[in-house]
C-alpha cells in the first residue's frame, strides 16, 4: 500500500503560478509511471502530465505552461504550473503506478480567478 499526500493548491489570479507536490510513503524510484490528473465537477478526470521511463508527456491544454518533475530522494513528484488560466481550475490528483497497483492521492484544489 502506498499513501500519497498532495499539497500546494490554492487560489491564484490568472497569469499566476503554483507548484503542487505529491509526497509518497514509499520510494518512487520503482514506480513505473508518475502522473498528475485533474477533475472538475460533472466531468471525467483527465490526464494533465505524466512521466514514464524518463519520458514526459502533457495534455495539449497545458503544454508549455506545466512541468512535471520528481525528486526521488524525497519520494516527491511535483507539478509546476505557470501562466495559469481560469480553465485550469480543478481538483488535482497525483497518481503513481507500481507493478502491484495504481495509487491516488486525496486531491488538492486549484482555483484560478479571472
Amino acid at each position: 500500500q502506498v499513501q500519497l499526500v498532495e499539497s500546494g493548491g490554492g487560489l491564484v489570479q490568472a497569469g499566476g503560478s503554483l507548484t503542487l507536490s505529491c509526497a509518497a510513503s514509499r520510494s518512487i524510484f520503482s514506480a513505473n509511471a508518475m502522473a498528475w490528473y485533474r477533475q472538475v465537477p460533472g466531468k471525467q478526470r483527465e490526464l494533465v502530465a505524466r512521466i514514464s521511463n524518463g519520458v514526459r508527456s502533457y495534455a495539449e491544454a497545458v503544454k508549455g505552461r506545466f512541468t512535471i518533475s520528481r525528486e526521488s530522494a524525497k519520494n516527491t513528484v511535483y507539478l509546476q504550473m505557470i501562466s495559469l488560466k481560469p480553465e485550469d481550475t480543478a481538483v488535482y490528483y497525483c497518481n503513481l503506478e507500481y507493478d502491484e497497483g495504481n495509487y491516488w492521492g486525496q486531491g488538492t484544489q486549484v482555483t484560478v480567478s479571472s
